[in-house]
């Protein structure tokens, strides 16, 4: 089973962030990723950025992730 430990681990590992709350079942997860990297992207882009950073892990374990992206912007506007 899928710790969201483990995959916040893998976000980091792959993607600068400065916010990262990842919470979830094993196989279900959310995630609320704050990152410089995101800034001017469109959300599909910055999403697209998240999969690369998890890279095998999102075809093996991982059988859903809901994620809500921000730029450091964004996230102090909210």
């Amino acid at each position: 089973m899928v710790e969201p430990n483990s995959i916040a681990t893998s976000i980091r590992a792959g993607l600068d962030c400065t916010h990262l709350e990842v919470s979830g079942d094993g196989a279900h997860f959310e995630a609320v990723i704050v990152s410089p990297a995101f800034a001017g992207l469109p959300r599909v882009r910055q999403h697209q950025l998240v999969y690369a950073a998890l890279g095998e892990r999102m075809r093996v374990e991982i059988h859903a992730l809901s994620m809500k992206t921000y730029s450091p912007e964004e996230w102090a506007a909210r």
